[in-house]
């Protein structure tokens, strides 16, 4: 029988790979709409455009989300083109290894407008980011009623 601190002592947590960490975002920005009264839905993973489709209570408000997931306070890649961001919204979620993830909640017009442009050294092709500081206003810090209430 294991010990009574053997049930409580954390599990360590390992290193997810870069898949799980995008799934552990989405579902947990899923989980908070959710909580604001959205009826929300997950789209294909992987596929180009937004993450989330989120309809309220009545379905005559629609949002569509894009979620970007991080362990840790790191920039966030945008892609290669800022016509690339996609939907309404853009949620970046981070310290998703953590119970208690941050959320920052933006528009797509205000981080195309604090993108960050560069030429990669390695391939030569031109990326777009975010870096924390123009991620972690706090306007932006769990505004999730920025959506709207889905009630």
């Amino acid at each position: 029988m294991k010990s009574p601190s053997a049930l409580t002592d954390p599990m360590p947590v390992p290193r997810l790979h870069a898949q799980t960490v995008g799934n552990v975002g989405l579902y947990y920005v899923c989980y908070r709409l959710s909580r604001f009264g959205w009826n929300v839905m997950p789209t294909s993973r992987n596929a180009r455009g937004i993450d989330v489709l989120a309809y309220s209570q009545n379905a005559k408000i629609k949002v569509a989300i894009q979620v970007k997931a991080l362990t840790k306070r790191d920039p966030v890649p945008l892609g290669t083109h800022l016509e690339g961001l996609f939907g309404d919204f853009l949620v970046i979620c981070r310290m998703v290894q953590t119970d208690s993830p941050e959320c920052f909640v933006l528009t797509a017009a205000e981080a195309c407008a604090r993108a960050h442009e560069g030429i990669s050294p390695k391939d030569g092709k031109k990326s777009y980011w975010l870096e924390p500081k123009d991620y972690e206003d706090a306007a932006f810090r769990d505004a999730w009623l920025r959506m709207g209430s889905g009630l």
